[in-house]
């Protein structure tokens, strides 16, 4: 969630959150305004005298035209031309940033969030987040005037027609080129956002059979009961159709969840342990990266794989940092983030599914079968909104806390955390018992709410 701040004059500091910048679409910092500055900004800092050249994509939000527009108008204020991709995942924008040799890619989208929120994350010129310093460079140039360049040196903008065919060609370029899905029936979600173009085309090219749901946007569906946030969806189409595999995205496609012939949603942290099991049977020498929010049950199946395990602070950039701090190639997040950066540059839930299909293939093995070495330990994620500030160390949520762990007596872990996209306190609680771990969570859960009405 990004710091408040006022629209002209006044301090932004750390107006980026853990992705980027994102809000309500019309409250700051999700003004047409502020967007145009901030393309300005970003213009000024990532444009360099050799290559003045950026890309921007977005997903299916109807306020993306108004965004695209806005950051178009404020790189050709600073002399950068801009290269409209469309409706594309954003792992996409990262790929094509890096092979086209552009200075940096941005991105309009608020991820999972509903259609009302919406936002704008930036790639390096390697396909990877801006690390906080640069971050901190364009918010300084924020505070400065906006003054355009001289009008011979104004930035011009034109749109790449052949984007999506591109990426998809990449996406299939990660498995072995002789593997082939026929003869599976595939359920693909692509939560009416930015994958409902290229996923249902690369499993098909691969062969597979086809069925989709999530690729009618209109600008308001986005994540709206489908996609990887609600698996309801496609756990009930696969049932229905006797699918051998359900793969759901999120609205710009950097996630993923898997649902198996038997209806069991599979989340990032099993999915991450397919990959990883895979990747050792094939010589793979490193170790994994999770986050504060992976299951038990990930780290011990790892571990037991022979592989070290670290846990990041939540947050795909964070994951990222770690991994290449380790030099490692794998890590990932529950929520279905994955790395796997001897494939790309960032999380990509088309690369992390075809990852696992591999996988399938490669032992001939259902998801279930390779799913039966991890032991996933019961956890509870409540989500609690909250309307102020509310400090983790504040005496009444860490005596709630104190009291939460005193009730599992060592036989579970309890976790905190402030959402860096949304004004909510996320409450996870882990154990051995479901029935413990549920009602543990939802009375620290009552207690954070109770504390955050006061």
């Amino acid at each position: 969630m990004a710091s408040s701040g006022r629209e002209r004059g006044v301090d932004v500091t750390r107006v980026f959150g853990t992705d980027g910048v994102r809000g309500a679409v019309g409250q700051w910092p999700m003004t047409p305004e502020f967007v145009l500055k901030l393309g300005w900004a970003a213009g000024k800092v990532l444009g360099d005298h050799g290559r003045r050249r950026v890309l921007i994509g977005k997903d299916t939000r109807v306020s993306g035209y108004m965004f695209e527009s806005a950051l178009e108008a404020g790189f050709a204020a600073a002399g950068v031309d801009v290269r409209l991709l469309g409706p594309m995942p954003t792992p996409a924008i990262a790929y094509l940033t890096r092979t086209l040799r552009a200075s940096a890619g941005v991105v309009i989208s608020a991820s999972h969030n509903p259609y009302a929120d919406n936002g704008v994350k930036f790639f390096s010129s390697h396909g990877e987040k801006l690390p906080d310093a640069v971050e901190d460079t364009i918010q300084s140039m924020l505070d400065q005037p906006l003054e355009v360049i001289d009008n011979r040196r104004l930035g011009k903008a034109d749109r790449i027609e052949d984007a999506p065919g591109r990426y998809i060609e990449f996406c299939k370029s990660t498995v072995p080129s002789g593997m082939m899905l026929s003869g599976l029936r595939i359920v693909v979600d692509c939560a009416h956002g930015a994958t409902y173009q290229v996923a249902p085309r690369v499993f098909a090219e691969l062969g597979a059979e086809v069925e989709v749901i999530g690729t009618a946007p209109d600008g308001f569906n986005i994540n709206e009961g489908v996609g990887s946030t609600h698996p309801e969806a496609v756990r009930s189409a696969v049932l229905a159709s006797n699918a051998d595999l359900g793969v759901a995205f999120d609205g710009d496609g950097d996630r993923v969840v898997m649902v198996d012939a038997e209806g069991n949603v599979r989340d990032g942290d099993e999915l991450l342990y397919v990959i990883a099991a895979g990747r050792v049977q094939q010589g793979y020498a490193g170790g994994v990266v999770g986050t504060q929010m992976s299951n038990l049950g990930l780290e011990r199946a790892v571990k037991a794989l022979g592989c070290p395990f670290l846990r990041a602070k939540v947050g795909d950039r964070y994951v990222h940092e770690a991994l290449k701090r380790e030099q490692w190639l794998l890590g990932g997040e529950s929520s279905g983030h994955l790395l796997c950066l001897d494939r790309h540059s960032t999380g990509d839930g088309i690369i992390a599914a075809l990852q696992v299909l591999a996988e399938m293939a490669r032992q001939g093995k259902s998801l279930g079968e390779l799913l039966e070495p991890m032991d996933v330990l019961p956890q509870e994620l409540i989500n609690v909104r909250i309307d102020r500030p509310l400090s983790l160390e504040d005496p009444v949520i860490a005596s709630a806390v104190d009291a939460a762990e005193s009730r599992l007596a060592g036989r579970g872990r309890v976790l905190l955390r402030p959402s860096g996209t949304e004004p909510l306190i996320r409450v996870m609680v882990e154990g051995e018992s479901t029935d413990e771990v549920r009602s543990v969570a939802q009375e620290l859960a009552a207690a954070v709410r109770a504390h955050a009405a006061e």
